[in-house]
């Protein structure tokens, strides 16, 4: 019996997921209803309580995303940790009471219909009505309560479970049981029921005491300290009548204090009064004008597109939790998003976007503001790269120990990986790195050992040529065919049944063929011991980042001092390989393969042929023309890299030994793919048992 719930502590409809908003149905039933058959909306009760219950449930949202814009709140955060997970799951049906409130409010107008039939639009009698019966009523009622909900059994009953979320969030504010969101649906309605009872109720003054009412909620658990302290010394009687984020701070760090409302009169007289309220709250506005604690490390990302751009915890913190999918209601906003886009072309910086805590350091993840197709713009390539430029100075002056360049920040053809800003700051003390040669472990690892030949499709890069030298030493035969960023459903279809797709730069490619399988990208998860980490990094499950992203943070992790840029030192792989599993870093990337839905596909054996897919730059589509002769086999290798089909004729295949590097120079490729291929020719001399290219 001791493990049975208590009464009232757990909601009626948790386990409905999101079908509990079909209690809304009634009420938009009768909406309809009023409109449609009745002709007239005599009856607007009902059209009240659904735009109020709206507009509470935004002015949440647009709190939480306020607590969360770290680019403008990081300075004057009272507690320092992030949400995690675990918090966020808790805390998942947060609106729960607003449903509860709007079904209450619908039973109190149908018993007592005459109080809110006859209510004017505006009474400004009421608004000193309901600031008496809030002040003298309410606010001393949920003082008292609150304090019992702080004895033992109400305490392990009802109110530890507001009390289990670590870090206060404007959602933590709904984040209770039922019979306190009882209690406080009585308190909010004593005053509403009451200005309405002395005749002095208005629709205006309903809907501004439930909305100030909730402002103040979400002003108290925001975290965040916006109160400024030179007003309770221009006015120190204030101090008593309006609380702020530090006050109600202190009563989950210290709790047996600050238990008031809104108003911490009552807390003084109650002799409950935390005596470093104001010093604390003094302490955080000065220091607000201070940068805080200096990252250890920076992942240094940018936005891939204008739909992936609204994954982000400042903009829906439950939708950020989980892995990025396109969403329906998403849709909506993209053409607000693509305006944000815009200004943020033409006046942004760099800015704090998430961060997390592993084993005593500091991990931010800033964002240039810039996405995805911007960096294909030729006239884009100089202002991305002072972005960068910048970004990594500020690094420096900080003090940060590594940054790590995300995705598209550390293309070749932009920076040559990265080289760009090393050789014109040779006296950088924070260390840049790729962290590809991460990612090239995480795919080689993925590749089964009893694999003898691997057909490597996509561009010329650092990725690609230390996959394919690695390879050969294993001695494993290498087929290249370079396609360029994007592969074609037509480009897939080459590829023969069976065959496995690993990748490893983003965007993902599209899963078209029911008879292959498909990896993720190449990640990592992160150590269980990771702490505030409360986002998903794209598409990545959750403690799963991008393998570049955990490479920068093994790079910090093992203290080691050297610039990772430019070409993938091969002789590295292993080393960084052996570090990721020392940290306790897990694979979670291509070896949880799928198959397009509906198919069941068996992974590929050893004669299979496994494609490894690596898409950076855009190459024209006219070597998909290539593909007819290479997959005949009619290729004349040659040690300059130059391919030639000949019609009819017969040419042997390499042994396992060698490399077959298909390049094409018939056409005309960019000049800085050109670039590329030097380091690539030059990766390993043309000897017995060395690749030949």
């Amino acid at each position: 019996m001791s493990n049975m719930v208590a009464t009232l502590s757990a909601w009626p409809w948790e386990n409905l997921g999101p079908f509990k908003y079909l209690l809304y149905g009634p009420l938009i039933a009768k909406v309809f209803y009023s409109r449609t058959q009745e002709g007239t909306m005599k009856e607007t009760w009902c059209l009240h309580i659904l735009i109020l219950c709206l507009l509470r449930s935004i002015m949440y949202q647009l709190w939480t995303s306020f607590s969360n814009m770290l680019f403008l709140t990081r300075n004057r955060r009272i507690l320092q940790q992030g949400v995690d997970f675990k918090q966020i799951d808790k805390e998942w049906d947060w609106d729960n009471f607003i449903i509860l409130q709007a079904l209450i409010a619908s039973m109190v107008y149908l018993i007592h219909p005459v109080v809110l039939t006859s209510v004017p639009l505006l009474d400004s009698r009421g608004f000193i009505t309901v600031m008496v019966l809030h002040m003298g009523v309410s606010e001393p009622v949920y003082y008292w309560v609150h304090k019992c909900f702080h004895g033992k059994y109400l305490f392990t009953q009802y109110h530890s479970l507001h009390h289990s979320s670590p870090l206060p969030q404007p959602y933590t504010a709904g984040h209770a049981a039922v019979l306190e969101h009882l209690i406080l649906t009585a308190v909010i309605g004593i005053p509403v029921l009451g200005t309405c009872l002395f005749g002095q109720g208005s629709i205006s003054l309903i809907y501004g005491y439930v909305l100030i009412f909730d402002f103040l909620r979400c002003l108290g658990h925001s975290n965040v300290e916006i109160v400024p302290h030179k007003l309770f010394q221009t006015f120190p009687f204030m101090k008593y009548f309006l609380y702020t984020p530090t006050y109600h701070s202190l009563h989950h760090t210290e709790m047996g204090t600050n238990y008031c409302l809104f108003m911490p009169l009552y807390d003084a007289l109650g002799n409950t009064l935390n005596s470093k309220s104001w010093e604390q709250h003094k302490k955080i506005c000065l220091n607000s004008g201070k940068n805080g604690r200096v990252p250890d490390f920076v992942f240094l990302a940018h936005v891939v597109d204008i739909t992936s751009s609204l994954h982000s915890p400042f903009v829906f913190r439950s939708f950020a939790s989980t892995p990025f999918r396109a969403r329906l209601f998403l849709v909506p906003l993209w053409p607000f998003t693509f305006v944000v886009m815009l200004v943020m072309w033409a006046k942004s910086k760099t800015f704090l976007f998430s961060f997390y805590n592993l084993r005593g350091y500091l991990q931010q993840t800033w964002v240039v503001p810039r996405f995805g197709f911007q960096y294909f713009l030729p006239f884009a390539k100089e202002g991305i790269n002072n972005h960068i430029e910048e970004a990594i100075l500020r690094a420096d002056k900080l003090g940060v120990k590594v940054l790590s360049l995300a995705a598209l920040n550390k293309n070749e053809a932009l920076n040559g990986g990265g080289t760009l800003f090393v050789n014109k700051h040779p006296n950088l003390r924070v260390r840049v790195v790729h962290g590809n040669t991460l990612t090239a472990a995480v795919i080689l690892n993925e590749i089964s050992e009893d694999v003898k030949e691997v057909f490597l499709t996509g561009a010329t890069s650092k990725l690609g040529r230390a996959i394919a030298l690695y390879l050969c030493r294993r001695r494993v035969r290498v087929l290249a065919w370079i396609v360029g960023k994007w592969i074609t459903p037509r480009e897939q279809s080459w590829a023969p049944s069976g065959a496995h797709f690993h990748q490893f730069v983003v965007p993902p490619i599209l899963a078209f063929r029911r008879d292959c399988t498909y990896g993720d990208l190449a990640a990592m998860k992160l150590p269980h011991d990771v702490e505030g980490l409360g986002s998903c990094e794209y598409t990545m499950e959750r403690g799963v980042v991008h393998a570049c992203h955990a490479g920068g943070v093994i790079h910090l992790l093992e203290g080691w001092t050297h610039h990772e840029v430019g070409a993938i030192d091969v002789d590295r792989i292993d080393l960084v390989w052996r570090a990721a599993l020392k940290h306790d870093m897990d694979v979670r990337s291509s070896g949880e393969v799928h198959a397009r839905a509906g198919s069941h596909v068996e992974r590929p054996s050893s004669r299979a042929l496994e494609c490894t897919i690596e898409r950076k730059f855009d190459i024209p589509s006219t070597f998909a023309g290539l593909m007819g002769p290479l997959e005949r086999g009619n290729m004349d290798v040659r040690s300059s890299g130059e391919v030639h089909a000949r019609a009819g004729s017969h040419v042997e295949r390499p042994s396992a030994r060698a490399l077959e590097c298909t390049i094409e120079r018939k056409f005309d490729i960019p000049s800085t793919f050109a670039g590329l291929m030097g380091p690539l020719e030059r990766g390993s001399p043309c000897s017995s048992g060395d690749p030949v290219f």
